[in-house]
């Protein structure tokens, strides 16, 4: 039996995004880890994981339908998606003009009076264009609702927003003010 990008992806989200000290890594305050303790901690999952090595995590990455983590030099993290205690600090960023939110049609009432919140993970993820929220409010519901925000007048208002990759953006929160249906 062998193991998939796909399935190694997974993995690898659940050791620096998730349950680090499942795999005894100690992520630094902006979630990187040393490459070689993540090998170490994937290759003592046994079985179809012994074999992973530096070759496997690049080609996870080059293979990647979405750019979920990044490497430099001999350390790897998690771009976002973080549910683990403690805070994962990030630059802010000056975001597109508008961004946008897929979610469950009966999560909007609460939206809509409390605005976008993180739930369980760190920020509240957006991205920068509809078909992407879509795909992302699909995991919610089969008929999703999409959300626009005014990431300008957001941030003029205080909203700090930071870069995910090239689709998704962060923020730590969105007020209701700023957040309404998409036409």
């Amino acid at each position: 039996m062998s193991t998939t990008d796909a399935d190694l992806s997974r993995l690898v989200s659940h050791a620096l995004r998730h349950q680090p000290w499942l795999y005894e890594l100690e992520l630094d305050d902006e979630g990187w880890v040393p490459i070689d303790q993540l090998i170490e901690a994937i290759r003592e999952q046994g079985g179809v994981w012994a074999s992973v090595d530096r070759t496997a995590l690049q080609n996870m990455l080059a293979t990647a339908t979405k750019r979920r983590h990044e490497i430099d030099g001999d350390r790897i993290r998690a771009i976002y998606g973080h549910s683990i205690p403690g805070r994962i600090r990030r630059r802010p960023a000056t975001p597109p003009s508008r961004l946008f939110h897929g979610t469950a049609p009966d999560s909007w009432s609460a939206i809509r009076s409390e605005g976008l919140i993180p739930m369980g993970r760190q920020f509240v993820h957006l991205s920068i264009d509809r078909e992407t929220a879509v795909s992302v409010g699909r995991r919610k519901s089969a008929d999703p609702i999409v959300l626009s925000v005014d990431s300008v007048a957001a941030a003029a208002a205080g909203v700090t927003f930071y870069e995910g990759n090239e689709v998704v953006w962060l923020a730590d929160q969105v007020p209701a003010e700023f957040v309404a249906v998409a036409d």
